[in-house]
């Protein structure tokens, strides 16, 4: 999950040289920076690219601002602007054309690591994405996206398939620019009903998928549907990623049991036990590897690592997985 972030000063040193969040995005040098300073704090076995979801809607050529303490903001998007994004999406190189400097990082970054230390790259689902530009920010149960999925379903399955183009196109340049994996965000898949999280989460994803291996052949898929539960194990087997992603609201034994070791599995420690540390870290920590012990897993937290995360619990997070 996400490692560069406000809690190491290092980061918020770049972040005060870059200006806005989205400068410091479409800065090379400052992101490959950012990217590369967990691995030198920590040691860790992947670096994640620095960037963010909601890179794919400006490409489009949707405004998108991020408001310092309330974060990103865009235009809400109307039927003229569901066309207008659809048809760019299918304009051949612009996605990648608008998005080059997120790809030359990926080429710094992949040249500044060393070889065993993997890149991960990653773009946003398309529900996830696509509740973000219905409602022009993000909102506690995405309420306007799933109404926009229930009153026009025509006209929403017009903007997914529209990201799910862009992201193809994105993952695919990120994958021959030098990531060695790329993960899809579904940050925003536990709010829909089981037949919703089919077709906006699900379907989008498994598009995604075969859209990248049509062009990256063998290319490695993370799936991360966050709060899909029971569902992971159909997920898997229609998207055909490499591995999911779990939050912590889900026992790994029990979807190591349901998906019988077919997939890795990634994840999933509490960011609050991050923060906690001390008993709580510890005892989160081995839960987790005993539910793992001789399974295919990475280990992680089940979400994005939180800006108030002490530098000396991820140390001692470090010392009880690897020891």
């Amino acid at each position: 999950m996400r490692q560069a972030g406000r809690y190491l000063p290092e980061y918020r040193a770049a972040r005060a040289k870059a200006g806005s969040f989205l400068d410091l995005c479409f800065a090379p040098e400052l992101a490959t920076e950012v990217t590369l300073q967990p691995i030198r704090r920590f040691g860790f076995d992947a670096a994640i690219l620095f960037s963010d979801i909601l890179v794919i809607p400006r490409a489009l050529g949707r405004d998108v601002r991020f408001v310092e303490g309330e974060g990103p903001r865009l235009d809400p998007i109307d039927p003229a602007g569901i066309a207008d994004v659809a048809a760019r999406s299918r304009e051949s190189g612009l996605v990648v054309q608008e998005l080059a400097a997120v790809i030359e990082t990926v080429r710094r970054v992949r040249a500044e690591l060393k070889r065993e230390t993997a890149l991960i790259g990653f773009c946003g689902a398309p529900w996830t994405v696509a509740t973000y530009m219905v409602a022009g920010q993000g909102t506690s149960d995405q309420a306007p996206a799933r109404l926009k999925a229930l009153s026009d379903p025509e006209g929403f399955a017009v903007l997914i398939e529209a990201v799910v183009v862009a992201s193809i196109d994105y993952l695919v340049a990120q994958l021959e620019a030098g990531a060695d994996a790329v993960q899809i965000f579904d940050s925003w898949s536990g709010v829909l009903g089981p037949e919703a999280f089919r077709r906006w989460s699900q379907e989008p994803a498994a598009r995604i998928t075969a859209g990248v291996r049509a062009r990256v052949t063998g290319a490695r898929i993370i799936g991360f549907p966050k709060g899909a539960d029971r569902g992971i194990a159909a997920y898997a087997a229609a998207t055909e990623v490499n591995a999911v992603g779990l939050d912590w609201s889900v026992g790994l034994g029990t979807i190591r049991r349901e998906t019988e070791d077919r997939i890795v599995l990634q994840g999933n420690l509490d960011p609050m036990a991050l923060v906690a540390g001390g008993a709580a870290l510890d005892a989160g920590v081995e839960t987790i590897l005993s539910d793992m012990e001789g399974g295919r897993h990475i280990f992680n937290l089940g979400h994005g690592i939180v800006p108030q995360t002490p530098i000396a619990h991820v140390e001692q997070l470090i010392r009880r997985v690897r020891g």
